[in-house]
């Protein structure tokens, strides 16, 4: 939906966080960039001014943040499509915000067995974000992984503001139950995912903003649109449309 720059402002008043999720849309010219842009704009304002907006990024959504910040897309091709990888942490990770809370032996398991879900083509290089000084200041790498060729980023925060990126899919493992490579569903990967959800729904609650009526709040709730059943075989299970 093609929206003015007021009226997404009006929209970054009243919700508490802002997910941007994967796809496959330009990261540089579509309207979901533009949306982006604003509202990471909005945000970096706001968290300098004292008022808390988290955002979170997911796949598509990592690669966006990091096109905001360098203002020029340094992503590279990886052999990522399809497949499910154990974190490489970085040492910034056991004290990282992210994963501070994260018991032990989740954090052992996500190092150690294959169940953090790539469905990518694009990924940022280590060596492009060292190269790179705007993303080697704002950004602090928790984690990396390697496609047999090229070692490139998979988790990252910001240093001074609640924006939080993953290059996996921590969605993926309870919802998606197509059988395809990559997918995994057993109980640490479920874990994973919902100690990332519970994390970012907690820096959601610290946000103070609101809608300005119930009303409106109920207008904009994802209980107005209805789920469609493509059939098992379909890319996703359940799509949304919205006019």
């Amino acid at each position: 939906i093609n929206r003015t720059e007021e009226e997404y402002k009006k929209i970054f008043h009243s919700i508490n966080g802002l997910l941007l999720p994967g796809g496959d849309v330009d990261i540089q010219t579509s309207q979901f960039s533009r949306a982006s842009r604003i509202f990471y704009d909005l945000a970096l304002k706001a968290n300098d001014a004292g008022d808390f907006f988290p955002i979170w990024g997911t796949c598509q959504g990592f690669q966006q943040l990091t096109v905001l910040t360098a203002n020029r897309n340094l992503l590279t091709l990886t052999d990522t499509k399809s497949v499910a990888l154990p974190l490489t942490f970085t040492a910034a990770a056991n004290s990282s915000r992210l994963f501070q809370s994260f018991p032990k032996d989740l954090m052992q398991s996500l190092s150690e067995e294959n169940i953090t879900a790539n469905f990518h083509s694009w990924s940022l290089s280590i060596q492009n974000y060292t190269r790179n000084f705007k993303l080697k200041k704002f950004y602090r790498v928790l984690s990396t992984n390697n496609d047999g060729k090229r070692e490139f980023i998979s988790t990252m925060e910001a240093k001074h503001y609640p924006f939080y990126a993953v290059q996996w899919h921590p969605e993926k493992t309870p919802f998606e139950w197509i059988d395809k490579p990559g997918m995994v569903h057993t109980t640490s990967a479920v874990t994973a995912s919902f100690y990332t959800a519970r994390f970012f729904v907690s820096e959601a609650m610290k946000s103070q903003h609101h809608f300005s009526n119930l009303a409106e709040e109920e207008q904009a709730l994802i209980y107005n649109f209805s789920p469609v059943f493509r059939g098992i075989h379909a890319v996703f299970v359940q799509n949304y449309y919205f006019d």
